[in-house]
């Protein structure tokens, strides 16, 4: 414990001493509809030490976001001083973390937590960004930043007479890096131990045709590092069921980008029932719908890193061979 300690310390000794702060939102939480959700972190190094303050996130909610944990804090002191050493509690003893009772992230009985995870990955991009000029050499762009940016069929399977639950996860983009491009299609910071279930498994246990997983083409910011690329996603129920929804809340605060790098897309979910010619946007829970209706999924994407036109001719080109990036985007984001 006392080696893994110093060993943080050493990291964090070697960042400047000051006072750093950033801010993110949702743009609501579907309950308290129109009044973002604001998560701020302010970040103190002093000689090695380092304090993570999120006294000025949102108060609680009355929606499920709610939270009780320190996980956010520590994810994001792992992530800058050890990311791929064993962790034990010597890992944090350099840390300290203040959230207030009352605040989203130190929520007090009965506020509601049925989705309590939900925001972590976000609030972790957050602590990490504040960091962004002091260390720039550590810090990414944005990811895609939310959990649970899935969709989810239930019902009952006529073949089988049988309850069934599939849950259309996909994953998102990861920031653009000081050194290299962001990853695409991977689960959040906060997810390590999870994986996409396979599109045969879910067709062989639930009622539903898979007709695409991908990546969605110019969804990464651009940037000298190109952000990751979400995912796309598109559902075919054979039987009627129940679809949950949940609508996109980042399309005023995108996955940013970093020193000049542009923001990511934030995820979205469309539906369209039999009959009808076009996808329309969606946020639903519990929508029940009949057979042969449609869903599409577009996973949000990460932020860019630099200045686009200082990105490498030749990786555009290779972009654009391998559809990720458009011609179009090619052109206008990367002069090339």
């Amino acid at each position: 414990f006392d080696e893994t300690e110093q060993k943080c310390r050493n990291v964090i000794a070697q960042f400047p001493d000051g006072e750093f702060e950033a801010e993110s939102f949702l743009d609501d939480d579907a309950v308290q509809k129109g009044e973002p959700v604001k998560m701020h972190a302010k970040v103190t190094v002093k000689a090695g030490d380092m304090t993570m303050d999120l006294s000025g996130c949102s108060g609680e909610r009355k929606a499920g976001i709610n939270s009780r944990t320190l996980a956010a804090a520590r994810i994001a002191y792992k992530a800058l001083t050890a990311p791929t050493e064993p962790v034990n509690e010597g890992s944090f003893r350099g840390l300290k973390v203040i959230i207030p009772e009352g605040n989203i992230m130190m929520a007090r009985y009965p506020a509601p937590m049925a989705a309590w995870s939900q925001i972590l990955p976000m609030v972790v991009d957050t602590i990490v960004s504040a960091l962004a000029d002091s260390v720039p050499e550590r810090v990414p762009a944005a990811h895609f930043g939310l959990m649970g940016n899935n969709g989810v069929f239930f019902g009952v399977n006529p073949a089988t007479h049988r309850r069934f639950v599939v849950s259309c996860s996909s994953g998102g983009g990861w920031g653009g890096r000081p050194t290299e491009d962001g990853e695409s299609a991977a689960v959040t910071v906060c997810q390590g131990d999870v994986r996409n279930s396979s599109v045969e498994e879910m067709e062989m246990k639930s009622p539903v045709l898979i007709k695409t997983r991908g990546l969605r083409p110019d969804s990464g910011g651009p940037g000298k590092f190109r952000g990751g690329l979400g995912s796309t996603m598109e559902i075919l129920s054979l039987t009627e069921g129940r679809w949950n929804l949940g609508g996109t809340r980042r399309l005023k605060c995108p996955p940013w980008g970093l020193n000049g790098g542009l923001p990511g897309e934030a995820g979205l979910k469309f539906l369209r029932k039999p009959g009808e010619a076009e996808f329309g946007n969606v946020n639903a829970t519990r929508q029940l719908v009949p057979a042969q209706t449609e869903v599409l999924i577009h996973a949000g994407s990460g932020g860019g890193w630099g200045d686009p036109l200082d990105r490498d001719p030749e990786s555009v080109r290779w972009d654009v061979i391998e559809e990720m990036v458009s011609r179009e985007s090619a052109d206008e984001n990367y002069g090339v």
